[in-house]
């Protein structure tokens, strides 16, 4: 880890003082803890002066240690601990932190420092000419399995190639990187596989009685025989139940009707209970023509981006244009049995409630990303 020092005096201010809004919002940060226990807020009020200044002054540190009633040095050392406080003056517009720990470094993450050094200054935390754009690389920044992965300001760009970055620092230099989705820059949903699920994409198969009948659900739980009824296998046996994945469902259903031939010793043949389905099972995708589908409109010349609210990704935003939605109004002005159909369409299990994609469009339909932040504090995805 490089050595962290505070910046030169030339660059530091005379004094530091929170703003009007952010000294209210410490001032009941501060009350959250116990008394006694005030310097517990130490890191929250220093990310927040730096959010407010974009780095941690000298005067910052000093000041919110004599609010917290501790020594100087104390606030000094959590400040030159932690890698997530900037220490010199960083870009105006951008500050990326190129993660470069093993996962994303066999991903390319050398070529994502390579882009940094053209395109912003040849040495990490030195701002590019007009003072708007800066650079360094840290340690991991948890999101391994989507490497090589950078952060800039709050949010993750991840799954990058230096073409890609080089498009992001251009949005950025530009003032528009409000505009970049952030997350995954490929067509994967989070951290899900790429190129959709690979496992339990099909159901296993339904066991049937002797009779070649499904077997009928029983009120109460069979009881369990003991140990001395139950059938002995060999190694061989056990041995040969250990199927590939490729095997999986044929085996299963050779188990299945292995288990209905050879019932129990000591008792009559018994068919096997039929596990219970459930609702999320049994149900169907609606059919397009169902009456609660959301009316869909022709595509607009300039469509919103759908995947500014939380849980639409690039996939999710097609099948939506494909639908007829294309306007955070449309999302928005869904009624409970449309959201359902929309659900179950999508195969969401209850998605679109958990994640609120209603409170979101509507904010994003009534003033954009100023009234989404009024609204849930934070910038959407």
């Amino acid at each position: 880890m490089s050595v962290r020092r505070l910046a030169e005096d030339q660059f530091q201010p005379a004094a530091f003082a929170f703003n009007k809004e952010n000294a209210v919002w410490a001032e009941k940060t501060i009350k959250k803890y116990p008394e006694g226990r005030q310097q517990s807020a130490i890191i929250p009020l220093m990310m927040r002066a730096q959010e407010q200044e974009g780095w941690v002054t000298r005067a910052a540190i000093e000041t919110i240690a004599d609010m917290l009633d501790m020594a100087h040095i104390r606030a000094l050392e959590v400040a030159t601990f932690y890698t997530q406080f900037q220490l010199n003056p960083v870009g105006t517009k951008a500050h990326i932190q190129v993660c470069g720990t093993t996962p994303c470094m066999l991903r390319g993450a050398e070529g994502l420092v390579k882009v940094c050094k053209s395109k912003i200054n040849g040495h990490a935390f030195e701002r590019n000419a007009d003072g708007t754009l800066s650079w360094e690389e840290v340690e991991c920044q948890g999101a391994c399995v989507n490497a090589p992965m950078v952060v800039i300001g709050k949010d993750t760009y991840e799954d990058l190639t230096p073409e890609r970055l080089e498009e992001i620092i251009d949005a950025f230099s530009a003032g528009e990187g409000s505009k970049v989705p952030t997350g995954p820059q490929i067509d994967r949903v989070f951290s899900a596989p790429e190129g959709g699920l690979t496992s339990l994409t099909t159901e296993a198969p339904k066991a049937k009685s002797a009779s070649g009948k499904a077997s009928a659900k029983v009120d109460a739980a069979p009881v369990p025989p003991s140990e001395a009824a139950r059938p002995k296998s060999t190694d061989a046996e056990t041995n040969a139940a250990l199927k590939t994945p490729a095997t999986a469902p044929a085996a299963a259903a050779q188990n299945a009707k292995a288990a209905v031939a050879q019932p129990l010793s000591g008792t009559a043949a018994a068919e096997p209970v039929k596990a219970p389905v459930s609702k999320a099972e049994s149900a169907q995708k609606p059919a397009l023509t169902d009456k609660n589908r959301p009316a869909g409109i022709e595509k607009p010349a300039t469509p919103d981006d759908l995947k500014l609210i939380s849980g639409v990704g690039p996939k999710i935003e097609a099948i939506l244009h494909e639908l007829g939605i294309f306007t955070f109004a449309q999302v928005g002005s869904w009624k409970k049995a449309e959201r359902e159909w929309v659900d179950g369409y999508l195969n969401f299990k209850g998605r679109i409630e958990r994640d609120d994609w209603i409170k979101q469009a509507k904010a994003l339909a009534k003033g954009g990303e100023a009234e989404y932040i009024k609204v849930f504090g934070k910038k959407p995805r």
